[in-house]
């Protein structure tokens, strides 16, 4: 069990995926993100393991849940700085996102 304080530490955001190109150099299929957090966060990178369900084309202009705060993670040569929230499925992973449109960085809690 966690206390509410260490769920209040994580900082969850909505942001809009802008770009999406194929991470041909990751271990695991892969695409790198590039995700607008809005005004004051601003772009954010990621590296998210959902080829099997999504394709690029699919994910532009598309908004998703992330959490922000975790420290950049180095992936082969991409820096990743936020981690996409989904849900392990039978297919593959399942974005999270909002219900209907929100504002880019948006804060969820």
């Amino acid at each position: 069990m966690i206390k509410w304080e260490d769920f209040e530490k994580i900082d969850l955001r909505v942001g809009t995926i802008i770009k999406c190109e194929r991470f041909l150099e990751a271990k695991k299929p892969a695409f790198k993100l590039l995700i607008d957090f809005g005004d004051g966060i601003g772009l954010k990178k990621s590296s998210a393991q959902i080829t099997h369900l999504y394709a690029p084309e699919d994910l532009v202009d598309r908004q998703i849940v992330a959490i922000i705060n975790f420290p950049p993670k180095q992936i082969g040569s991409f820096i990743s700085e936020c981690l996409v929230l989904g849900i392990y499925g039978q297919d593959g992973v399942i974005l999270l996102s909002p219900e209907r449109k929100a504002a880019n960085g948006a804060k969820i809690g």
